[in-house]
């Protein structure tokens, strides 16, 4: 009879264990998840300051519009670009 508990218990201990590293793999796989969301978000932005940069040098390169106009231009390119991280990570 001894035995039996002790195979039970056994039994038992063997599934909570079982149990709490599913659980603590689930939340791995969130936090994973999110950190590459994140790091997508952070590449979209990094290569948004590029690309406005380069929108104003070629718009005071072709000197058609004022300087207020250029960062504008410049400003619009940024905001589309943390947008679009925006729609990246949430």
């Amino acid at each position: 009879m001894g035995d039996r508990i002790m195979a039970a218990r056994t039994r038992g201990l063997i599934v909570t264990i079982a149990a709490l590293l599913l659980a603590a793999s689930f939340g791995d796989a969130t936090a994973t998840e999110q950190a590459q969301q994140r790091r997508a978000g952070r590449d979209v932005r990094q290569e948004t300051r590029q690309g406005s940069r380069n929108t104003k040098q070629e718009c005071r390169a072709a000197n058609q519009t004022s300087n207020s106009q250029c960062r504008q231009d410049k400003r619009q390119t940024k905001q589309q670009g943390r947008q679009t991280a925006r729609d990246i990570k949430y």
